[in-house]
């Protein structure tokens, strides 16, 4: 399985203080952000004892990456 969340990082761009809801000054124009949490569960080796190699770690990061970086372009993000 894999998959992946996006939340608002808790940044409040209404001007109003999110636990407390008074105005905020400065009267910046702050659009917030967003938390992107990506997960996957990926079978390197089936033998318990099985050591990862480089090789396993290069491949798996360079998933992590891509995928990160899809998902950025798809919502037009930095």
């Amino acid at each position: 399985p894999s998959g992946f969340a996006i939340v608002p990082d808790g940044n409040n761009s209404s001007g109003y203080g999110a636990s407390n809801g008074t105005l905020q000054k400065g009267g910046g124009s702050d659009d917030g952000g967003s938390l992107l949490t990506v997960g996957f569960q990926i079978l390197v080796n089936s033998l318990p004892s099985a050591k990862l190699t480089m090789e396993s770690v290069d491949t798996v990061n360079n998933l992590i990456s891509c995928t990160i970086q899809k998902i950025k372009a798809a919502l037009r993000v930095a």
